[in-house]
């Protein structure tokens, strides 16, 4: 008779506070709906609480030490979620699905596309689109800048990711468009529904992106004369295997990168351009630090001389982070906070709760790019985290802070954006936070 090792007792600790809604659909039309949901149950409940949405009873962690659990357990207690209706568009092989070691393979192989090698060769492609929607801003004078920001951040990201020209204006642009508007939907796959028009408009994107896979293969680049990110995944090998992407796999990794460069960017330069408008002595120091750049070809060498843009784009990304949070799949029973979160339920480790919370950001509702200066008191790690952070933190970041930052140089060096009186500029957070009224602004020449 052998002996068994003696089991651990299984966690005493209570279920976060809460409740769990309605049958099947929970609490989720309210998680959509109000922009407040995670705020007035914390108030309510404290840093941590459970409700049920997207069909899972779900834990929410709320500030610094919840995001650190969470982000620093990935694999032992946790492992990558999304909503459902996020895993059916954005494909099984998509890097943000994938886990463990293929996930870590493929992370190695996807990142070489954003290396400051990589990155200082796109500026001047960004500058060229940029400069192209300046002009027609500045002909139009008035307009409604969201809309356009998104064609611009898709042009950018077309051309650099797959070599696509013009991208917003063509068939790609448009399905793109479709379907990522149903990225963030309930995953009800009819034909008048966001999910049901984004999930048939995904076949149609993949087609797309296949053709340009299959022209580029034909024309096999090594990666030093790589002129954009697929060039780049197309040389790239597995160093253990020796292998590349397939061109099932190019596709999803590919409609990824195009919605990491897309939607997220737009609400982060909306943002940017709404709180600078707002802020006139912040506009003003920062397009005082620009003067010895007006006229000179800008480089990766010259964001690190303007050391304030810096801290305004940061506290951008503090003030009004592009993502609210990330959900993970509880893959084994574990204890945070007093409380037991269960093996099977879903966790959500929050940025906007954090970043909004006054014990860890004074006087969160002032927008104050100060807080980030060299003086600044050192916070807590997981305090500031609009790209995520730990094994997933997000692989496009520097690519992200490239384009902030080069649209943001050549923005206040040349031109001048005036808020037009009677529009609504509270924000629509879902998916990403836009102005209500799309923002709308007057635009000239300094």
């Amino acid at each position: 008779m052998t002996a068994t090792a003696p089991q651990p007792p299984e966690s005493q600790q209570p279920l976060p506070p809460g409740k769990l809604g309605l049958p099947l659909i929970g609490e989720t039309l309210k998680f959509f709906t109000d922009s407040e949901f995670a705020r007035k149950r914390h108030a309510e409940y404290g840093p941590v609480f459970k409700t049920s949405i997207f069909g899972a009873p779900t834990v929410f962690l709320k500030g610094p030490e919840g995001n650190r659990f969470i982000l620093s357990h990935e694999n032992e207690y946790f492992r990558v979620s999304w909503p459902p209706s996020v895993e059916k568009l954005l494909g099984p092989l998509s890097l943000a699905l994938q886990s463990g070691h293929v996930h870590m393979a493929r992370r190695k192989l996807l990142v070489q596309a954003f290396q400051p090698r990589a990155l200082a060769g796109y500026i001047p492609a960004m500058e060229v689109i940029g400069d192209r929607y300046f002009q027609a801003w500045l002909e139009q004078g008035e307009l409604t800048w969201y809309p356009q920001l998104r064609s611009y951040t898709l042009d950018v990201a077309c051309k650099l990711l797959i070599g696509l020209d013009n991208g917003a204006n063509t068939r790609l642009g448009e399905l793109f468009e479709s379907w990522n508007a149903g990225l963030f939907s309930i995953p009800i796959n009819l034909p008048w529904t966001a999910f049901g028009k984004a999930f048939r408009n995904r076949t149609g994107l993949l087609r797309e992106i296949e053709q340009l896979i299959l022209q580029r293969k034909q024309q096999s680049k090594a990666p030093e004369t790589a002129v954009d990110a697929l060039d780049i995944m197309l040389a790239a090998r597995d160093e253990e295997t020796g292998e590349g992407l397939s061109i099932e796999e190019l596709k999803d990794q590919v409609l990824l990168l195009l919605f990491a460069g897309h939607e997220t960017l737009t609400s982060a330069i909306a943002s940017f351009c709404l709180l600078t408008a707002q802020h006139p002595e912040i506009l003003a120091k920062a397009r005082a630090e620009q003067q010895p750049f007006i006229g000179q070809a800008l480089t990766l060498e010259s964001f690190k001389q303007m050391p304030y843009l810096d801290c305004v784009i940061k506290e951008v990304m503090r003030y009004s982070p592009p993502v609210g949070g990330g959900f993970r799949k509880v893959i084994k029973d574990c204890d945070y906070g007093g409380y037991r979160i269960p093996k099977g339920w879903s966790s959500l480790y929050q940025i906007t709760s954090t970043h909004s919370d006054a014990d860890v950001f004074p006087n969160p509702d002032v927008f104050d790019p100060s807080r980030f200066d060299a003086t600044a008191e050192r916070r807590a790690p997981f305090s500031h985290v609009p790209f995520g952070g730990g094994l997933r933190e997000c692989i496009g970041k520097e690519f992200a802070r490239l384009e902030m930052k080069l649209f943001a140089a050549r923005l206040l060096q040349r031109y001048r954006w005036e808020l037009q009186a009677n529009q609504d500029l509270s924000m629509v957070v879902v998916p990403t936070p836009k102005p209500r009224d799309g923002l709308k602004i007057t635009f000239s020449q300094l």
